[in-house]
């Protein structure tokens, strides 16, 4: 008698990212209960299991889920490309973006959440680390519930910057919010959705609040997240404060571990990269927000040495108004493409090297490599089916390249995370997406009248 199972997942293709990087012709994945149970060959696990529902067939594409290891999915998703193109790091932050996150309400920041959850959902990423809830940290994490993504998540957290008032935090403050979140929301590994010690970082935080960060991941044990070094910004105010450069104070503080995911770090000389290898942080490379903003990543930008000296690099969206997507097949593109140009080496990132940043690299720096990231028995069933059936993918002749240099979310078809379909046939499952997307148009334009910022478009609307 078979072995019954709850679902089978077919394809013309399945590209495992195993330890081998198998890719199986005409295979299947099987699914019980939230864990993956058996790859193979179609034939051979339709022989062996019993299946309560099939689904995919051979035009599909099967692969691993994507992880996102850096976005804002609350201050920006309902403010999507309100902020002018053409602003510089610190305008674009300081008279833009912090007033446009202080006046979300909790209802709104929920809303902004699922909207991001969504998005990410119907482009393949399964999985996301948060960039920082701005305040309603409850109230974001029982939407995404809901809507049934996996993520690490976490409150704005910083005691420096004076304002806006709204969400001034004095250090004592900030560290409660830290404590509250990870022994409210720390959740253990099979939770889909649960608490980091996530920092804003750049020069936000005090060096008591650096250190308490750091202690609080380790008590919990969870990992900890902040960015740094996007823009000369912050090496120039460490220097300037501590005679130091970022990652050079930060590891004297202990800060720096391989439980640390650094977002950015165009910005770093190649004295803080040996120590960023040394502790072993994991860094989130938002391609994206370094070409918008003008970061200078493909002049300066160290990711090819980072790689090199064998650093773990993930792949971020980062926020709306900065890459203005949350599709990661777009930034992994980018990915493979950057340091081609910048350095005129077309060995530079290849298709398969940036897939699997895009996978197996965000599964490692959340900290979730033995679940995530790769389609193999006893990891989780976060799994995405592309449909070949479009002109981005035919003729189809080479997978890998494919995945990264032709094709993007739209033809995403279903996606199944912790072995629940959230996504068929291109639609959500676990939301109403029609009534999403008009609650997201009225917030978004109730949340830009109140900032008071004016309307910047270049073209005139009438």
């Amino acid at each position: 008698m078979n072995e019954p199972i709850d679902l089978l997942i077919k394809g013309w293709y399945v590209v495992t990212m195993n330890a081998t990087r198998d890719i199986i012709r005409d295979g299947a994945v099987a699914v019980r209960g939230s864990q993956i149970v058996d790859v193979g060959k179609a034939a051979d696990l339709e022989a062996r299991y019993d299946a309560a529902r099939t689904v995919g067939g051979d035009r599909f594409v099967v692969t691993p889920g994507l992880v996102n290891t850096h976005i804002h999915i609350t201050g920006e998703p309902l403010t999507r490309g309100y902020v002018p193109d053409d602003t510089p790091f610190e305008e674009n932050v300081f008279m833009w973006l912090c007033p446009l996150y202080s006046v979300h309400s909790a209802k709104e920041e929920r809303l902004s959440g699922q909207l991001a959850a969504v998005e990410m959902l119907k482009s393949g990423t399964t999985s996301f680390l948060e960039a920082g809830t701005i305040r309603f940290l409850d109230e974001v994490i029982d939407g995404l519930d809901e809507v049934g993504i996996r993520g690490r998540v976490g409150r704005w957290v910083w005691d420096l910057p004076p304002e806006p008032s709204v969400y001034k935090q004095d250090t004592d403050q900030a560290i409660a919010f830290l404590q509250h979140q990870l022994e409210q929301h720390r959740g253990t590994s099979n939770d889909r959705v649960s608490a980091w010690s996530i920092l804003v970082g750049h020069t936000t935080a005090s060096d008591p609040l650096w250190k308490a960060g750091r202690e609080l991941a380790t008590e919990h044990g969870t990992g900890m997240s902040f960015h740094m070094s996007p823009a000369k910004l912050d090496p120039e105010g460490f220097v300037a404060e501590f005679g130091q450069r970022p990652m050079v104070h930060l590891a004297e503080l202990g800060v720096l571990d391989d439980d640390v995911c650094i977002t950015h770090c165009v910005q770093v000389d190649d004295q803080e990269l040996a120590v960023m290898a040394e502790t072993g942080v994991s860094v989130a490379h938002c391609p994206t927000t370094a070409l918008k903003v003008s970061y200078g990543v493909t002049q300066v930008g160290k990711m090819p040495e980072m790689v090199m000296a064998g650093m773990n690099v993930g792949i971020g969206t980062d926020g709306n108004n900065a890459s203005n997507y949350s599709d990661l097949m777009r930034a992994t593109y980018l990915v493979a493409g950057l340091f081609k140009d910048a350095r005129q080496d077309p060995q530079m990132f290849p298709a398969e090297k940036a897939y699997e940043m895009a996978t197996l690299g965000g599964a490692k720096a959340l900290r979730l490599d033995d679940q995530i990231g790769s389609l193999e028995p006893g990891k989780k069933a976060d799994v995405v089916l592309h449909d070949t059936d479009r002109p981005e993918w035919r003729p189809l002749l080479n997978v890998m390249n494919q995945l990264v240099w032709s094709a993007d979310g739209r033809g995403v078809h279903t996606v199944v995370c912790d072995g629940q379909i959230v996504v068929e046939d291109g639609t959500m499952t676990t939301i109403d997406e029609e009534a999403l997307y008009a609650a997201a148009q009225q917030a978004g334009e109730a949340i830009t009248a109140r900032s008071g910022l004016p309307d910047k478009a270049k073209y005139p609307v009438y």
